[in-house]
């Protein structure tokens, strides 16, 4: 197979992950630009912000880099399982997210369903359209995510 053909998948991966990444950085950091609510309402305890911003902005990064492996030369010594099941899981998992927001927002906009009332004030926010930006990401990351594992498998036949 092409090797500029598997290319592509694993770079635009590559990019969701950063995307994903670099606004828990600066979230945790306590910059609130493109959060999808309101930031003023986040609980402000240590923990919370640990996990949510800096280890899910770390776990971003590792999926970064991880998707190089359908990439780059170095990506060819890991056992090819060890790179596709995980990227399956991950174009599963990632896109099914990405999709169902699109398809509640849908739900919405039709009056299919209303909001829970515990989100009303947040789905109300202007800031909640940052979730359309966050949700296409994750769908981009998983649809580019399966297109470089299928890459992978092709090329190993």
């Amino acid at each position: 197979m092409n090797v500029k053909k598997r290319n592509w998948a694993g770079y635009i991966a590559c990019i969701c992950g950063l995307l994903y990444a670099l606004p828990h950085f600066w979230w945790g950091l306590g910059f609130s630009f493109g959060f999808p609510g309101d930031f003023a309402k986040v609980p402000d305890e240590l923990l919370s912000r640990v996990i949510g911003y800096w280890f899910m902005g770390a776990m971003a990064v590792l999926a970064a880099l991880f998707s190089l492996s359908f990439v780059y030369k170095w990506g060819d010594k890991l056992p090819r399982r060890l790179k596709i099941i995980p990227a399956w899981i991950g174009c599963i998992g990632l896109s099914a997210w990405g999709f169902s927001y699109f398809v509640l927002k849908f739900q919405f906009a039709i009056g299919r369903v209303v909001s829970a009332p515990s989100f009303v004030e947040q789905d109300a926010s202007p800031m909640a359209a940052w979730g359309y930006v966050w949700y296409a990401l994750f769908l981009g990351w998983g649809i580019s995510l399966g297109f470089a594992a299928f890459f992978e498998h092709r090329k190993g036949e």
